[in-house]
């Protein structure tokens, strides 16, 4: 490195005190040589340079601890081109407004990929992990919840019950590993409804029951639900949120309260539209498989499309009904 007479004015301190001593700052011969109210020298290599920011004094730290707070900014940067400093590259990136686009750019869509396929693919693994008896817990406390809250004893005619579970018990699955499931029917405090638990409760509203109309339709929404269970959608869900819960806690401190109650979260979830497409095909494939009419699926999305004009719940968290219906009728 070069000699130069170059001289800045700073402030030192020792690093023991908060004494601060006025000196100079030249360098000479490779060493940096502090004069004024403190001398001494040392080499330039052994020194470390604080980054640029606006507001704040750059320091040079000593090998020791003691350190420099520089006050001529435009001599120092003028010392340093002398001696050959170079910021680092991470630095230089930082001051750069193009370079912090970029980062910020590139970090977004780092984000956005990994919340469209890293995500569910770790959820999707994670939930083939979860012990059953997890899911089953989930599932009971929730139902035990939504009881308390929101849903009151059916009061559909048993017979009428007992005839659209034994009929659906009796249907062949489209495919293997059929999950374990229990119907369940409720009165509803939101209107006509369907859903499935991670338990493998599928809970299905006397108003829905009774809005459909029709033996068919029932059995078509529990098969939707069915295919659910099948793909295990709600669980991955959940795993999603849990970890995006758990990215924010990260980023931005505790969020309990925002996760605090499972149940109140899961009355929330919205599939995806991947997730409903994978419900109505094992749907559509199970009807198929014992010889129901696939129309039976699109008077439930017709019945609860003319219902949603009354604000239904059903459809609120689930794809236009005009969009899987014109679907149904082209897989024909």
């Amino acid at each position: 490195m070069m000699n130069s007479e170059l001289i800045v004015a700073a402030f030192y301190f020792d690093g023991k005190s908060s004494r601060r001593h006025s000196v100079t700052l030249a360098v000479r011969n490779g060493l940096a040589v502090i004069s004024g109210d403190v001398r001494r020298e040392c080499a330039i290599g052994d020194l470390r340079v604080s980054e640029r920011f606006r507001n704040a004094r750059r320091k040079v730290t000593f090998p020791d601890g003691a350190y420099l707070e520089i006050l001529d900014p435009v001599a120092f940067d003028a010392l340093l081109a002398r001696t050959g400093f170079q910021d680092s590259f991470v630095v230089r990136m930082q001051q750069s407004w193009r370079s912090t686009l970029m980062a910020f750019a590139m970090t977004a869509s780092l984000l956005v990929i990994g919340y469209l396929y890293a995500l569910p693919a770790a959820a999707d693994l994670a939930a083939k992990a979860l012990p059953e008896s997890v899911e089953h817990m989930i599932g009971k406390e929730t139902l035990a919840f939504l009881d308390k809250r929101m849903l009151t004893p059916s009061a559909l005619d048993a017979a009428r019950q007992q005839a659209l579970i034994s009929r659906f018990r009796t249907l062949v699955p489209p495919a293997d590993g059929m999950p374990a499931y229990a119907i369940v029917f409720r009165k509803s405090r939101i209107g006509p409804n369907a859903f499935a638990l991670p338990s493998g409760h599928i809970v299905l509203t006397d108003e829905l029951v009774n809005l459909v109309n029709s033996d068919d339709a029932v059995i078509a929404v529990l098969a939707h639900e069915l295919g659910h269970l099948h793909e295990r959608h709600l669980t991955r869900r959940l795993i999603q949120g849990s970890m995006i819960g758990a990215g924010a806690t990260l980023l931005f401190g505790d969020v309990s309260s925002v996760i605090a109650n499972i149940p109140t979260v899961m009355l929330d979830l919205k599939y995806s539209r991947d997730a409903e497409r994978e419900a109505d095909d094992y749907a559509l494939a199970m009807l198929k498989k014992n010889g129901i009419d696939s129309a039976a699926l699109i008077r439930v999305f017709e019945a609860l499309e003319k219902e949603s004009d009354d604000h239904s719940p059903y459809l609120s968290s689930h794809p236009p009904a005009s969009e899987r219906i014109a679907r149904i009728r082209g897989a024909k």
